[in-house]
């Protein structure tokens, strides 16, 4: 096993750039996450750290060795696509065993690592079989079994689940983390749900145009995001967001209505007259009689939960996770105060309150 650091990765296409800068320091036997909607850079970045496109700049070193000149084949790598790219006209035996058979491994121990991984996997009962006779949950752990076997240094893992319908996404990203715990192999992983990368990572890596927005763990990711950028990717259903101006020496908030809020504890993320972003998340926000009032444009009920989408009177919209049932108009909610997320008006990064 080994560790993967990425230093100073630049990449462009042309005169476009694509990636701008990446610093990632990915430690052994740790699964790094890396989550953005499309576009944002994060399939580049792990073809860079495959070999499978070079950088414009900046190093890949895995174990600590530079491997930026390096082709893929010599980088002691294991990839998992999105379409599986499995052989058709082999068996799932010969597919998982192929990688071996090229770098000459000794028949037996090839007999070995496939079994092996196969009851990993619990596909043991499937080695005879052809890819076009098995279910795609089924072809995802052959394409697994196969970068198993390698036992490789590092596992690259390109949304591997995105062409699988729901129920099995939630199997086999719990399969996923299983196998990569047992076998502390050092992951990246690529995907563009937040719902993979919040279960899977030990930590994420939040891209936003070709840069890194934040770096750390799923809870640090939610609890406190870098900007209102990561603030609205990360979260289900996304955060809410109210302009607002600080007043009263900085230790609260005017919405533009005139509600004033107080920050919890005294906090005064600045002085009065400061343009803010107040962050909160839906299932902050609860029904109280002194609350801002929202007319209701869809309700989800959940069973446990129900999901409203409503405005407020100035136009803004307003989603918050309530107890089930559908509420009753009018609807009034209150934020816990104690969960505010404050941003700047202009760049949009987070201020923690003093």
């Amino acid at each position: 096993m080994a560790s993967l650091d990425i230093e100073g990765v630049t990449k462009s296409f042309g005169a476009t750039p694509v990636l701008h800068g990446i610093d990632l320091a990915i430690a052994d036997g740790e699964m790094m996450v890396i989550v953005g909607a499309s576009g944002c850079g994060k399939s580049t970045l792990l073809r860079i750290a495959a070999g499978l496109e070079s950088p414009t700049s900046g190093a890949v070193k895995i174990g600590g060795v530079d491997v930026t000149p390096l082709e893929p084949a010599d980088r002691d790598i294991a990839m998992v696509f999105q379409t599986y790219a499995l052989y058709p006209h082999m068996t799932v035996f010969d597919n998982m065993a192929y990688g071996l058979k090229i770098r000459r491994v000794d028949k037996q121990e090839i007999r070995r690592r496939v079994q092996e991984a196969a009851d990993l996997l619990s596909i043991g009962q499937l080695l005879d079989r052809k890819p076009r006779q098995l279910s795609g949950g089924q072809r995802q752990r052959v394409a697994m079994g196969r970068a198993i076997v390698r036992h490789p240094k590092l596992f690259l893992f390109d949304e591997p689940l995105s062409n699988l319908d729901a129920k099995l996404r939630v199997q086999m990203r719990a399969e996923i983390r299983r196998l990569q715990k047992r076998l502390a192999v050092t992951s990246l992983f690529v995907t563009h749900d937040q719902v993979e990368a919040m279960t899977l990572g030990d930590r994420l890596v939040v891209m936003h145009e070709g840069r890194a927005a934040q770096v750390g763990t799923p809870m640090e990711v939610w609890a406190k995001p870098a900007d209102t950028y990561v603030a609205s990717f990360i979260g289900s259903p996304a955060m809410n967001f109210l302009p607002a101006t600080l007043t009263e020496g900085g230790s609260a908030a005017r919405l533009s209505d005139g509600t004033v809020w107080r920050f919890a504890d005294g906090a005064r993320p600045g002085g009065d007259g400061r343009a803010v972003t107040l962050g909160i998340r839906p299932e902050h926000l609860m029904p109280a009689d002194d609350g801002l009032a929202v007319t209701i444009e869809l309700a989800e009920p959940l069973g446990s939960e129900t999901v409203v989408h409503g405005r407020l009177p100035d136009g803004t919209a307003l989603t918050a996770k309530l107890g089930g049932g559908i509420p009753a108009e009018p609807l009034r909610l209150l934020p816990d105060l104690d969960a505010l997320h404050v941003f700047d008006a202009q760049g949009g990064k987070r201020i923690d309150p003093a």
